[in-house]
């Protein structure tokens, strides 16, 4: 009779954090000592703005929202993280409070390093840092662009160009088009883009009924991709 497969444990997960991608098995098992894994629950605040920044997380399992929320109280989104991803990172880094909320999408399973604990691991490994600061340089990319696209883009040209960039960091090549792994959910598209969940749906339905795009229950399928891209133009 087979034996029932070995749970994963934390070294396997922190492999297959972008962070550590070529770091020596050494400089693995340093940052294994300094971690604890966590299961969190969809829907857990990690943390919330004005919080002490005294933890870095490790995403290994589930999605993380980074959002605010405005004057308005309209919730913002400012990125949606996948797993393999680090957060929380630069709060501790400035040794500031929490500017934003990180919030569980779905069951999550983390890696939590305490921020004295990540200092000292970052002085000794200065190859870790240039990582880091590559990483979060992408990341406020991103969030540079979603802010420009709130300033000059319309509805329609906000989420083609949302649909895009999905496809070319969450998109699988299959006949026909292409699939957007990640399922966000209408709401969560429109907390991304600036607008209601409504308009949200509307312009899907636009895109599918002139053929750019097709539903498979909450996946977005993209069939011409080229024409995705200059709606976002």
């Amino acid at each position: 009779m087979d034996s029932p497969p070995r749970p994963l444990n934390k070294l396997w997960y922190l492999k297959h954090i972008r962070l550590f991608d070529g770091i020596s098995p050494s400089e693995m098992q340093e940052m294994e000592k300094i971690t604890r894994m966590e299961e969190v629950k969809k829907r857990h605040p990690f943390y919330l703005p004005g919080d002490p920044s005294s933890n870095v997380y490790l995403l290994k399992r589930g999605r993380v929202k980074l959002a605010n929320t405005a004057a308005s109280g309209k919730e913002v989104t400012f990125d949606i993280l996948e797993p393999g991803e680090v957060f929380g990172e630069l709060e501790v880094l400035e040794g500031l409070p929490r500017e934003t909320a990180a919030e569980a999408l779905d069951d999550a399973m983390i890696c939590v390093i305490r921020r004295e604990d990540f200092d000292r691991y970052l002085a000794m490994h200065p190859n870790i840092t240039v990582k880091l600061t590559k990483l979060i340089g992408l990341r406020l990319r991103r969030i540079q662009s979603r802010i420009e696209d709130l300033v000059f883009r319309d509805v329609p040209a906000r989420l083609a160009h949302l649909l895009v960039e999905l496809s070319k960091s969450d998109g699988a090549q299959e006949p026909g088009g292409i699939r957007i792994k990640a399922k966000l959910t209408h709401q969560e598209m429109a907390n991304l883009i600036g607008c209601s969940r409504e308009t949200v749906s509307a312009t899907l339905g636009q895109f599918r009924d002139d053929g750019l795009i097709k539903m498979d229950g909450r996946t977005v399928i993209i069939l011409q991709q080229a024409a995705l891209i200059r709606e976002a133009s």
